[in-house]
């Protein structure tokens, strides 16, 4: 079982959004499943990377549609994502070189900023945007 499981209670009732931290969950959840199977770091480093890519795509929409309905906290969210992809892109340079290795210790922080993230600082936004749409 992996430690990247999705729970209805991480659901924001945006339906975008909702999916877009599903596939999330799922990545990371390949990441944790090649790294326990052993795989080599060739595996490791394609499955980072696709995280890495997806992440990058999901914080840009999430921020456009902060940016488009003017939140009032998106200086905030934008610098906790911005924060989240330089300490990956930081790990992603460092596992490539062959000065870290993949840890359960890396997993467990990618899962409880996952966790922390989707389960207080998004559901702000999304009640935000339900405010707006009412």
């Amino acid at each position: 079982m992996s430690m990247f499981e999705w729970r209805p209670d991480y659901s924001l009732g945006h339906g975008d959004i909702d999916g877009e931290h599903k596939r999330l969950f799922e990545l990371a959840s390949d990441l944790h499943c090649a790294m326990t199977q052993g795989k080599g770091k060739d595996t490791l480093s394609a499955t980072l990377d696709k995280l890495l890519a997806y992440t990058k795509t999901h914080f840009a929409h999430e921020e456009h549609l902060m940016q488009s309905s003017h939140y009032p906290e998106y200086a905030e969210h934008k610098a906790a994502h911005d924060a989240l992809t330089a300490r990956v892109i930081e790990f992603q340079r460092e596992f490539e070189a062959g000065r870290v290795g993949m840890t359960i210790e890396l997993l467990q922080f990618l899962k409880d900023w996952l966790r922390t993230h989707i389960g207080d600082t998004d559901h702000k936004v999304a009640s935000f945007l339900r405010s707006k749409a009412a």
